[in-house]
């Protein structure tokens, strides 16, 4: 069934030198998040982002949902830091946690901070492995890319990963019933099929930033949900 869908434009993709505008529009086009993406050069290679990030956000267009993602190892105290410059969820990795201990005490960290908690899991990682976290979780990130760059493409067998957490999610109270959002290779196709398995918040960068017409192409996407 088709879900009516949220779309989180992801600022990696955007003009730093511009990044306000570029939220701006972002907003305009209709996005209903921004997606904000943190790495630390360990768990992924590359190192990337900033608190100014949100705060820029904040600023720039304070109606917009601040959804920061982070890829770095052991993340509780960058979380707390997101946490505390604005980010209205900050989501990290199960496979950056070494153990699930250490999962629950971050959770249960960026909620004392006033934020709200959400995981993701890297495309190798089985779905099974978000089950004992599905009614505490804010949303459920599926990454299908490789997490760390951008202008990936899709991984087809997300899809399965998505319908198997969809129906999982669907079993529980709806108030314990997270989000699905999905993040790599977004784009009308892709966004379809993602909605037509369970999705309910689609990232997209490559797709939306760098071109003529972003509203235009934001709605391409929007409608793959209707």
């Amino acid at each position: 069934m088709k879900r009516k869908l949220i779309l989180a434009p992801s600022i990696l993709s955007a003009d730093f030198t511009r990044l306000g505008e570029e939220m701006k529009l972002a907003s305009s086009s209709g996005a209903g998040m921004v997606h904000i993406d943190i790495m630390d050069g360990v768990f992924v290679p590359h190192t990337i982002g900033s608190t100014d990030w949100v705060k820029e956000a904040k600023q720039s267009v304070p109606s917009l949902f601040r959804d920061v993602h982070l890829m770095v190892e052991h993340p509780q105290e960058t979380a707390l830091r997101y946490a505390a410059s604005g980010a209205d969820n900050v989501t990290f990795h199960l496979e950056a946690c070494s153990d699930e201990k250490e999962i629950w005490s971050t959770m249960l960290a960026i909620e004392k901070a006033g934020s709200r908690a959400s995981l993701s899991l890297k495309p190798m990682t089985p779905p099974e492995a978000m089950l004992p976290y599905l009614s505490s979780a804010y949303l459920i990130l599926v990454m299908s890319v490789e997490p760390g760059k951008g202008g990936q493409s899709f991984m087809m067998d997300s899809l399965k990963k998505i319908a198997f957490l969809r129906k999982k999610i669907d079993l529980l109270p709806a108030e314990k019933r997270p989000l699905i959002e999905v993040d790599g290779g977004i784009n009308p196709d892709t966004a379809k099929l993602c909605a037509e398995a369970g999705a309910d918040v689609l990232v997209a960068g490559s797709y939306l930033f760098g071109h003529p017409g972003m509203r235009e192409r934001a709605q391409k996407i929007l409608e793959a949900g209707r």
